[in-house]
């Protein structure tokens, strides 16, 4: 399949190429931010200059909902709506040129990883997680100020209120858990880091549930931007609008729903984790505030109690197993739990022999 083609299947229209030196003066902008935003990273201005000078970037007639800028990897160019100002042209580079920084290809010159997305044969992983992380990368560098806003009935702050913000409100929280630094130099050197890091402070399991989710929500956000599209190119309201609309209710609806139980599954998964390692005052005091701090990143529906629930449960945990720790009680808890664990690994041990007549060396297995 041609450029021209896979460009005219995502509605773009070339409407001319931008000049050398325009496009190494935003190249040039773009890379001293970078440098700048990320200083411990080990970028090198004049080399950053030199790679993002090599881009191809166009001005483009686009389909409505579509982001301003967008970067095609086949051809290492860059896409402007025809509607930026051209002053404004390098704000909305900046999400496109990292992505041409993250991306790791193949002999074939075929896309095989972007950051935190992995592209398979069949299937894309990590999507929405690397456009998000991205976004706010992005944010960081052009430093966006944090902004009160609704979607979907979800209110939230974000540093990103136009570009995946629900996507972006999901992935700062689990910046917040592992860290800024790690997630972002993790995106932008497309390494497993960040991954590793989250999965070993929940679970392999639970970080492919999130990165799913943040998929979902940003694949009905798309079919949503396509359906309103069909929409606009219908004059009269019919049976096939009034299903389409219907179709936008029940999309909105399942991102609602996605977003918040991914972000009890956030909440849960890291805080009652983290909760089973603490064994010092200092520890219980630092994941305290941890979890307090947790509410200014999460987003509130009308009638949404799971963080203020959770919240007052794990106090409960958290009060009795203070006063244990702080009165030199815990340890002696602990060993009594440890010793009746190991009882009960011995007996079913001895069960296993007995039933199976499993050899000492077979036990190991188990």
């Amino acid at each position: 399949m041609s450029i021209e083609t896979d460009l005219k299947k995502d509605g773009i229209e070339v409407i001319e190429a931008l000049n050398t030196l325009k496009i190494n003066s935003i190249a040039k902008n773009i890379a001293e931010k970078i440098c700048t935003s990320f200083p411990d990273y080990g970028y090198n201005q004049n080399d950053l200059f030199i790679k993002l000078s090599r881009l191809n970037m166009y001005k483009a007639k686009m389909p409505e909902g579509m982001a301003e800028a967008n970067y095609f990897y086949k051809n290492t160019s860059i896409y402007f709506n025809e509607h930026v100002p051209d002053n404004n042209l390098e704000e909305f580079a900046i999400h496109e040129c990292i992505h041409y920084l993250q991306e790791i290809k193949d002999k074939r010159n075929y896309l095989i990883r972007m950051g935190l997305c992995d592209y398979t044969e069949f299937k894309i992983y990590g999507l929405g997680l690397n456009e998000a992380a991205v976004q706010l990368i992005t944010s960081k560098i052009n430093n966006v100020p944090k902004e009160s806003v609704k979607y979907f009935g979800i209110n939230f702050d974000t540093t990103s209120p136009s570009y995946y913000p629900l996507e972006c409100c999901l992935v700062n929280q689990l910046a917040y858990i592992v860290g800024e630094d790690i997630l972002f130099e993790s995106t932008l050197k497309s390494t497993d880091t960040f991954k590793k890091v989250f999965s070993d402070l929940t679970s392999p399991k639970v970080f492919m549930a999130i990165q799913t989710a943040i998929d979902d929500i940003l694949n009905n956000e798309e079919e949503i931007i396509k359906l309103n599209n069909r929409i606009a190119q219908i004059d009269d309201r019919n049976k096939k609008v009034d299903g389409m609309i219907k179709k936008i209710d029940e999309l909105k609806s399942e991102i609602t729903l996605t977003f918040m139980r991914t972000q009890n599954l956030i909440i849960s998964s890291y805080f009652d984790k983290s909760f089973e390692n603490l064994y010092d005052l200092d520890s219980m005091e630092l994941y305290r505030k941890k979890l307090y701090t947790f509410k200014d990143f999460i987003g509130y529906t009308d009638g949404y109690t799971f963080f203020n629930d959770y919240y007052t449960s794990k106090m409960e945990e958290y009060e009795n197993k203070y006063k244990l720790i702080e009165n030199g009680q815990f340890e002696t808890s602990l060993k009594i739990i440890t010793k009746n664990e190991n009882i009960f690994i011995k007996i079913i041990k001895a069960i296993r022999k007995i039933i199976f007549g499993t050899s000492s060396n077979e036990e190991k297995s188990y």
